[in-house]
Order: structure tokens, then sequence, then C-alpha cells
């Protein structure tokens, strides 16, 4: 009897986070359930949109090329891969994330554009001095 209410009607045995089975009867792999416990972490490090502003710029690449840059949205408190998708979608452009650098990028002169989606989503915007 090593749990503090063992054997009184209110003790209440341990139950599994994932599968919601007994701890004694559960099927989840130790896998599964590192899994789901670096998901739960990452959705703890998470931080609402309107906690957090992008900054949006417009920078020239060689060739004559420009890129438009959104910084200021931090990897570990925002899902860059799936916020990239939305503005993808919402420029008809292609781009890409740097997760190290904290930063997303699209091809192209969409600044507008990107200023009006992030601030649909509820982040707040500046544009950058460039």
């Amino acid at each position: 009897m090593s749990r503090l209410f063992a054997g009184t009607p209110f003790d209440i045995p341990p139950k599994c986070d994932d599968c919601g089975q007994l701890e004694s009867e559960c099927i989840c792999s130790a896998a599964e359930k590192a899994a789901a416990e670096t998901l739960r972490a990452q959705q703890a490090a998470r931080l609402p949109p309107d906690q957090q502003t992008a900054r949006i710029s417009v920078q020239k690449r060689k060739g004559g090329r420009t890129a438009t840059v959104i910084e200021g949205l931090s990897a570990t408190a925002n899902d860059l891969p799936e916020l990239l998708g939305r503005l993808q979608a919402a420029c008809g452009t292609g781009g890409t994330t740097k997760p190290k650098q904290d930063l997303i990028e699209l091809q192209g002169d969409h600044a507008e554009q990107v200023q009006t989606t992030l601030a649909e989503i509820g982040f707040r915007t500046k544009p950058s001095r460039r």
C-alpha cells in the first residue's frame, strides 16, 4: 500500500493519460507515451497569436528577386510549417521556414497580403525597417 488513500473509498487508482485505462491495464508502448509527452510539452510552450508580434520586411536577393520575410515568431511558440502553408495559400506563392532563425520566407513582394492574413489569424504585425 503505497498510495495515500489505499484501501479506503477515496482510493482512485492512477489512469494512463493517453488511453484512459488503469495503469496496470495500459496498452500504450513506451514510444507512444514519449511521443504524447513531447506533444503535450509543445502545446504547453505555445503562445496565443495576440501575444506575438510579427515583423514583415521585403528583401532584395541576388538576381533581382524579392522575398517577403516574416520574423519574430519563434518556432517553439508556433507551428511554423502550418503557418507557412496558410500564408502560401493566401499569397499564391512558394516559401520556406527556417526554424533555427525563427523566420518564414515567401517568394515575391507580398507584404500587404501577409500583414492582412496574419492580422486575421490574430497576430500583431509591424513592418520592419530595412
